[in-house]
């Protein structure tokens, strides 16, 4: 609910609340007159958003300069109903359920139109933190960008998506096959989503490595074989067929190589900073190892991912652990991060 008591013409809410971050450690809850979408955009009621460490980052001050624009609203992990278009948009999306791609692509320059969406050629646009994003009552997104779900879709899992559409694309470009040897690195949001999506395709075996037991006996209930700290996966290297690596830590990159078996496949899908260890050239070259990289979603990871959710191939309301109102953004923000290992996905819900 808004919390908004005065009404636009036909009873929509005539004000809406969104948090703005004005600078790196400041925030405010505002309340201002609803949003109105321009030609080409809807206007979107949010039904639930996802905080991640890249919300951290933007609030702490730590997103690379270019990559925020502040004041910003952020929240780009998000589902919502689309509750009015704008001009030149198809007025049948009022009404649907829906999430959308978050970055703003161009759709016009030599990677958007070879279908590489998420390399898009253009400066750097993405809602959440160069455009307002979810942490909101309402925002307003371009029609094109949108993936309407169906009218039975749950919201609150579906706020979940943006994630899913990354782990999507790392498993399109894993490719993997039926009977394979497939470890994930990390039980974060993004190793768990891999393991569902994985378990999918009838590996031989599926471990995870991470130093959480919780978390790892989470993962193993969500379709993982076996679960294995980081201190005993030596024991293991060379065994997989496939590796993908989710948790973006200082050492992840170098290990998960370590851990594929000679001629076999790496996808590296954290966000890694400053620091972390490279990867081995002698070992990389030796090995044989085919190494990929994601970097956030194209179209038809999102595409994908939105499938998965409709058949019921994945379940991402089964990592929410925790949701708050609007109001009680910084509480909801210091959980993400936390360390607290029994904190799974944070929701805000306006």
């Amino acid at each position: 609910m808004s919390g908004s008591t005065a009404e636009a013409p036909g009873g929509a809410p005539a004000t809406s609340r969104a948090i703005v971050v004005d600078a790196p450690g400041t925030h405010r809850l505002v309340t201002r007159p609803r949003p109105q979408p321009g030609p080409g955009e809807v206007l979107v009621e949010v039904a639930a958003a996802g905080i991640c460490l890249s919300d951290r980052e933007v609030y702490d001050g730590h997103r690379a300069p270019g990559y925020v624009r502040y004041p910003v609203t952020p929240g780009h992990e998000w589902s919502g109903t689309v509750v009015a278009a704008g001009p030149g948009v198809d007025p049948a999306l009022v009404g649907r359920k829906t999430v959308a791609e978050g970055f703003r692509s161009c759709g016009t320059c030599e990677r958007c139109r070879a279908g590489d969406t998420s390399l898009c050629s253009a400066a750097y646009a993405e809602t959440g933190f160069t455009h307002p994003g979810a942490f909101a009552d309402h925002l307003v997104v371009p029609a094109r960008l949108l993936h309407p779900l169906a009218d039975d879709a749950d919201l609150r899992g579906a706020a979940l998506l943006e994630p899913a559409a990354v782990v999507a694309a790392a498993v399109r470009a894993a490719a993997p096959e039926p009977g394979e040897r497939v470890a994930v690195v990390g039980a974060g949001t993004l190793g768990l989503l891999a393991v569902q999506f994985l378990a999918a395709s009838s590996p031989g075996e599926l471990a995870v490595v991470d130093p959480r037991r919780e978390r790892a006996e989470l993962a193993c209930r969500m379709g993982a074989t076996e679960a294995r700290a980081p201190a005993h996966s030596p024991e293991v290297h060379g065994r997989y067929d496939l590796v993908v690596e989710t948790a973006g830590a200082r050492t992840t990159a170098a290990d998960a190589c370590l851990l594929a078996r000679r001629g076999g496949r790496v996808v590296l899908t954290g966000m890694f900073a400053a620091g972390a260890v490279g990867i081995d050239p002698v070992h990389l070259s030796v090995s044989q190892l085919t190494v990929r990289s994601v970097f956030g979603a194209p179209s038809a990871a999102w595409s994908f991912a939105v499938r998965a959710y409709g058949s019921g191939l994945i379940d991402p309301a089964s990592l929410i652990t925790n949701e708050f109102p609007l109001e009680r953004y910084a509480d909801a923000l210091a959980l993400v991060g936390g360390g607290d290992p029994k904190t799974g996905k944070v929701l805000l819900r306006p």
